[in-house]
């Protein structure tokens, strides 16, 4: 599990409330993550909620998009910059804002930096190499 920041950690231990995406599409950039079933899927999760806990952008629900609702489509498509993670060459994530009609402003393939494995264990060095890597060429 990846932890937030300090400064991101609610002091009375209660959960911190986002925004809702179509109320914030416009001024953010959008997260769009695979969620696979190997270590790079997870990873790709991981750094989305990473990179929303720090204020880097706010991650949407990709499976939405992909389920045709209309709302995230929307979203997407008016969002101030969308950021997608996938988890492999399969593009899985771009894919679905591709066939939704959005644009994609910035995308990474995490196999390109880390061996994909049929595993849900992830290391929080690899997430934190990868987010580091996204927030400097997506300029977040």
């Amino acid at each position: 599990m990846v932890q937030a920041p300090e400064e991101t950690v609610n002091k009375e231990n209660m959960p911190r409330i986002l925004h809702p995406c179509h109320e914030v599409a416009e001024h953010e950039n959008l997260i769009w993550v695979c969620d696979g079933a190997a270590n790079v899927g997870q990873i790709g999760h991981a750094i989305g909620v990473l990179l929303t806990n720090t204020g880097k952008g706010r991650m949407c629900c990709t499976a939405a998009v992909a389920a045709g609702s209309k709302p995230h489509v929307e979203i997407a498509k008016k969002a101030k910059k969308n950021i997608v993670i996938n988890g492999c060459s399969n593009r899985c994530a771009s894919k679905i804002l591709e066939k939704a009609g959005a644009r994609i402003d910035y995308e990474i393939d995490i196999s390109k930096y880390l061996r994909k494995i049929p595993t849900l264990d992830i290391y929080e060095a690899d997430v934190e190499k990868v987010a580091k890597i996204i927030t400097e060429e997506a300029q977040l």
